[in-house]
């Protein structure tokens, strides 16, 4: 009988402990819960608002800033939560250091990326919208995120690129700047007028309301080749007019060519027979 009361005590002292348990901790979980919920969903409001704000102002710096206080700002409310549950929070920031640490050393090439795409917001080598040619891939640039930069290419294709291997690496960002020179090369026969070819082409440029006149086009004999002498013909456009002009440049000069009766040559090659005994 003693047996069966103590037993009986020992549960029931088990099942107030429990009772005690729940009621010390449960109002803190709940309050953890409601807590990590709505604090999610507040950060997720507040990165949005700050995008559609930063993304009218510099598209650029948007998309990289956003997720790096997004990601920040949940670090926080984590540490906030657990210490609402009850759990240390140094011991919680020693436990998040050490992952943190295990997670660098696995990651170093994440980690390279993120150094590089904070160079390139710092230095803008580029920025969304421009045209660069890097790492075998010539496209505009759409957006520049923590780690990657997505590039779309003329044919329609979505390149992702890690910032670090932009930022260590030579690019050619060719819309630095308003204007540039479009350089193009007329042959014509040995046989030819020269300085009549050379008119026809400033002609051609002077009408194209695409070139500039500031600087003023060059038009110069480039090279004596084996068949043709070469026309160096150089104009300045603006950046967005140049594959344009280069294209139109090229199908009025031969239809000019034809109409003043200016020779195209191209390679020929004259072959003797030699009858032998």
């Amino acid at each position: 009988m003693e047996d069966l009361f103590g037993a009986e005590g020992g549960a029931s002292e088990l099942m107030n402990q429990a009772v005690s348990l729940v009621m010390t901790y449960a109002p803190k979980v709940v309050l953890a819960i409601f807590t990590l919920i709505v604090g999610m969903w507040l950060i997720n409001r507040f990165v949005g608002v700050l995008d559609n704000k930063l993304g009218k102002k510099d598209p650029t710096l948007n998309k990289f800033l956003c997720g790096l206080i997004g990601a920040i700002l949940k670090i926080l409310l984590l540490i906030s939560v657990a210490s609402m549950v009850g759990i240390a929070t140094t011991s919680f920031i020693a436990i998040i250091g050490a992952a943190g640490l295990a997670v660098g050393l696995a990651l170093q090439g994440s980690l390279a990326n993120f150094a590089g795409g904070v160079l390139i917001l710092i230095f803008k080598p580029f920025k969304v919208g421009d045209t660069i040619d890097a790492q075998g891939y010539l496209g505009s640039v759409r957006e520049i995120s923590i780690l990657y930069t997505i590039v779309d290419t003329f044919d329609n294709r979505r390149i992702v690129i890690p910032n670090g291997q932009l930022a260590n690496a030579s690019l050619t960002n060719l819309s630095a700047y308003e204007t540039r020179r479009c350089d193009m090369s007329f042959g014509i026969g040995y046989g030819d007028d020269i300085d009549k070819a050379k008119a026809v082409c400033k002609r051609l440029i002077e009408e194209d309301e695409r070139a500039l006149k500031d600087p003023a086009p060059l038009i110069v004999v480039g090279a004596l080749g084996e068949s043709s002498v070469d026309l160096t013909v150089r104009a300045w456009t603006k950046s967005a007019d140049l594959w344009p002009f280069y294209w139109d440049m090229h199908e009025k000069v031969k239809k000019a060519f034809d109409a003043e009766g200016i020779s195209i040559p191209f390679p020929q090659r004259d072959v003797h027979m030699i009858k032998s005994d």
